[in-house]
């Protein structure tokens, strides 16, 4: 099965002289990206969610092969906690018509005060069409428990593995496909900090087990500080094709 290694958006100053030269503007970092990625997470939608109109416009922008795997909106998970979320669904929806063969992976990031309600959850994963695939990334520690593992499972849902400061990271497949946030190495702090090829090394083990699994992988880097998310996914993808 394929794996799919790339960053936490695209679009940041601070990565001139790392993905793209000084001085590119903005609209056209997108396709910088591209010629170095075949995947990306779009973060932007957590705060402001696109027109379907953006999401037809990036299927047509984006090369074959590439997939594009979305935030959901915080108005969805922040705002009302899974609660009602019949609106937002349609909306979502929508815009996964527009993306087309290039959509990926729908990530749902519940907040860190959000305690653990499997009901909720349940109804919310109920109400998705089986053709998105979703992955769920927990913040408060009530989540981590095997009966919602098996709700996961139950919806084919992934378990959003991650690593970062303070973050459990729980190794557990739970859907066709691994979902995994690279949120950065330093115990204190998110979003920085490179990842030592040790530890990229370790990765590399754990997804080719994935792959010999059957698993589609799916590997995003967060901590975009100083352009470390470009670097080490770089280094992650040679990894892989050399092991």
């Amino acid at each position: 099965m394929a794996t799919h290694v790339g960053t936490s958006g695209w679009s940041y100053d601070h990565w001139d002289h790392v993905l793209y030269p000084a001085g590119t503007p903005s609209r056209n970092r997108l396709d910088c990206y591209v010629q170095q990625f075949e995947t990306v997470e779009l973060n932007a939608s957590f705060y402001r969610w696109p027109r379907d109109s953006s999401f037809a416009s990036w299927r047509r922008r984006l090369p074959e092969g590439f997939v594009f795997s979305v935030k959901a909106p915080r108005g969805l998970t922040h705002g009302k906690r899974l609660y009602s979320p019949e609106a937002w669904i349609g909306r979502i929806t929508s815009a996964w018509h527009e993306l087309g063969d290039r959509r990926g992976v729908l990530l749902v990031q519940l907040p860190p005060g959000m305690e653990r309600d499997d009901g909720r959850l349940a109804y919310f994963l109920g109400l998705l069409p089986e053709w998105i695939k979703v992955a769920v990334e927990f913040r408060h520690d009530s989540w981590h428990d095997e009966a919602v593992y098996e709700l996961l499972e139950k919806h084919r849902t992934a378990y959003c593995i991650m690593s970062g400061a303070e973050l459990p990271c729980v190794l557990r497949a739970t859907a066709p496909f691994v979902y995994i946030r690279m949120h950065g190495p330093d115990h204190h702090h998110l979003y920085g900090g490179s990842y030592s090829d040790q530890d990229l090394r370790w990765w590399t083990d754990r997804i080719a087990e994935w792959e010999t699994a059957g698993k589609e992988v799916f590997v995003y880097f967060n901590n975009d500080g100083g352009g470390n998310a470009v670097r080490n996914a770089r280094t992650l993808r040679s990894f892989l094709g050399n092991h």
